[in-house]
């Protein structure tokens, strides 16, 4: 099940899963005193983490049992500076073929879109 993968990456920074169904995720993050750059904003790294996870569980929740996903390009867009309590992250697959997902993802701070990144996932079987 994939609420039960642990991606120790992720884990590390504190995130969690929030929300999971086909073709759509949400990972949740409550920022530390680690999260955050030299000027107090929250670090672009740990927003480009988050998305590209989001991205990737709403990819896998498509795909069938015996398969799997890896990141094959990303692009992020950031808004604005991100400063808060709470981190969100929305997926939504647009598109999924035999050998790629298409995903989109929006970044929460605080309940506002702070960045949003398009990315493309290659499917392919478990070793």
């Amino acid at each position: 099940m994939l609420k039960d993968i642990v991606i120790p990456f992720l884990e590390h920074t504190g995130a969690k899963l929030k929300h999971i169904e086909e073709g759509k995720a949400e990972v949740g993050l409550y920022t530390e005193p680690f999260h955050f750059q030299h000027l107090g904003f929250i670090h672009g790294g740990v927003i480009a983490t988050l998305l590209d996870n989001t991205g990737w569980y709403a990819a896998v929740s498509n795909v069938e049992k015996g398969y799997t996903a890896v990141t094959m390009e990303m692009k992020i867009n950031y808004l604005k500076p991100a400063k808060g309590k709470y981190l969100e992250a929305i997926a939504t697959v647009k598109s999924q073929g035999r050998t790629t997902s298409f995903v989109t993802i929006d970044m929460k701070c605080d309940g506002k879109l702070v960045a949003f990144a398009t990315a493309t996932y290659s499917i392919l079987e478990e070793p």
